[in-house]
């Protein structure tokens, strides 16, 4: 058994036991691609990574950036750094080392699951343009995510998967202008995303 599939089925083991009562909902599964993908979603709590992954099928890897404070937790930081397929990234400053982690994972098929807002925030903030360039220098889809807020054992966590979409198509080299028009139209439609949750939530 791979590494990865152990900790799938350990995330799958812990969500479930956290969402006992209320399963997490999944919306938008069908929109799940094949092959390379950029996995953006909105942040507002540590387990959103565990809830968004163990959401997609298992068959694929999914690679994950997280903060390097992470890999210092006791316990937690060396098990997700043994499973290996976390990318710890410096917050604070450009980390170069982590850019290039991942734009090898994209380029070798792989997807990749990046928060664009950089931090957690209880309302979608603005998005940073690392994850956007990404995408456009790796020629990757972007596939938009949106996940629910509140946490408890009553309270049912809700996953909603966008359409993947290029985020670039001209036959040209990007620009930051470029990189900050993607970062808007997808910051948009995870935006879009968490509106429809709303509306389904409505009596």
């Amino acid at each position: 058994m791979r590494k990865y599939d152990i900790a799938y089925t350990l995330g799958q083991i812990i969500i479930g036991l956290a969402s006992f009562w209320k399963p997490t909902k999944v919306s938008g599964l069908e929109n799940f691609p094949e092959g390379p993908a950029l996995i953006c979603a909105n942040h507002v709590h540590n387990s959103d990574p565990f809830y968004i992954v163990t959401s997609f099928p298992r068959r694929d890897r999914v690679w994950i950036m997280a903060k390097e404070e992470i890999s210092h937790w006791p316990v937690v930081g060396p098990l997700l750094s043994w499973f290996g397929f976390l990318i710890w990234v410096k917050r604070g400053k450009s980390d170069v080392g982590a850019v290039k982690s991942a734009l090898k994972a994209l380029k070798g098929g792989e997807k990749l699951l990046i928060f664009p807002e950089g931090t957690r925030n209880d309302e979608l903030g603005e998005g940073k343009t690392g994850a956007a360039m990404m995408a456009i220098r790796a020629k990757v889809p972007i596939l938009p995510v949106h996940i629910s807020g509140e946490r408890g054992f009553l309270i049912r966590v809700k996953v909603r998967i966008g359409q993947p979409y290029l985020p670039f198509t001209e036959d040209r080299k990007a620009t930051t202008e470029d990189y900050q028009r993607a970062t808007d139209v997808l910051m948009e439609k995870i935006r879009a995303l968490g509106e429809e949750d709303r509306r389904e939530a409505l009596p």
